[in-house]
């Protein structure tokens, strides 16, 4: 009887590991996770604004973001894949504004060039 209620714990608390685990790595903030790519140019109460540059084939970890805003400064082609495995691969124009809800993905750059864009993200 002991031995069955140490291992259901125990199989709880390796559970809640994984699951809490999970939440945190889809959680990550994008700025923390791609340092070498991804620069804070201005952050107060309202927005934090980013300027990502990624050369062809950089794979960004998955991280989160609120609602956001990208204004490309060059044409690229990426490759998005959410949380739940969906793969999904975009084209965007040099110029191309796109407004996002929350979203957690990771990306790649899987064009020929360097992905240039401004992430405007929106704060309360």
């Amino acid at each position: 009887m002991k031995k069955s209620v140490y291992v259901t714990l125990g199989v709880l608390v390796v559970s809640l590991a994984v699951v809490f685990g999970a939440q945190m790595a889809m959680a990550q903030d994008f700025a923390k996770v791609s340092p070498e790519d991804v620069k804070v140019l201005l952050e107060n109460d309202r927005v934090r604004v980013l300027e990502v540059r990624h050369q062809p084939g950089v794979k960004e970890p998955m991280h989160s973001h609120p609602a956001y805003v990208s204004y490309y400064l060059g044409a690229t082609r990426v490759k998005v894949t959410t949380p739940d495995g969906k793969v999904v691969e975009k084209d965007r124009k040099n110029g191309e504004v796109q407004f996002s809800e929350p979203v957690t993905h990771a990306l790649e750059n899987i064009g020929t060039s360097e992905q240039h864009v401004l992430v405007i993200e929106l704060k309360k």
